[in-house]
Formats: C-alpha cells, sequence, structure tokens
C-alpha cells in the first residue's frame, strides 16, 4: 500500500501535513460543536473523532519517508529526480529508458 501511495506521487510530506491540520481541525471541531450544540460530551466525542486521524496521518508519513529513502538508496536518485525523468519519458514518447 505504501508503494502505491509513493508511486501516485504522494510524499511523506502530505502526510504530515494532513496531521498537523487534522490536530487543528480537532480544536475547531471541538469548538464548534460545543459552541452550536451547547454539548460539552458532544463536543468531546468529535474533537475526539477527528484528532484521532493525525496518528495515522504520521504513521503514514513515517512509512512513506522510509519508502522514500529505500528508493533513493537503491536507484541513487531522489523521487523528485525519478519524477523528472518519467515526466520527460512520457513527453518523449516513452523513447527514453525507465533506468537512465
Amino acid at each position: 500500500m505504501i508503494r502505491a501511495l509513493n508511486r501516485m506521487g504522494i510524499r511523506s510530506g502530505m502526510m504530515y501535513t494532513a496531521g498537523i491540520l487534522s490536530v487543528g481541525a480537532s480544536f475547531v471541531s471541538w469548538v464548534l460543536s460545543k459552541e452550536y450544540e451547547g454539548d460539552l460530551a458532544r463536543a468531546d466525542r468529535w474533537g475526539l473523532f477527528v484528532g484521532e486521524w493525525a496518528p495515522t496521518f504520521f504513521a503514514i508519513g513515517v512509512a512513506l519517508r522510509i519508502e522514500e529513502t529505500r528508493e533513493e538508496i537503491l536507484t541513487g536518485r531522489t523521487s523528485e529526480e525519478r519524477r523528472q525523468q518519467d515526466r520527460m519519458g512520457r513527453r518523449m514518447g516513452g523513447r527514453m529508458t525507465a533506468g537512465v
């Protein structure tokens, strides 16, 4: 799954950003739920529900970073260099080989 995410262009930094945003969204959902519904228990549940996403995003980010590092070691190229080369190969009509 992690390798597939990496191939789709999802990077570790994106997952770290999603984790940080989910922490903020957790706080915002708690405040808004508390303010508009007036029920503290329900607000707590909303905040906890959204807050549970953060560890998942961070864990996927770490796994993607490991995959990115593994790929750099095996190919000798960074993920960005590989993507640029793949794009150029597609523009050239597939005349370039993937290993070059």
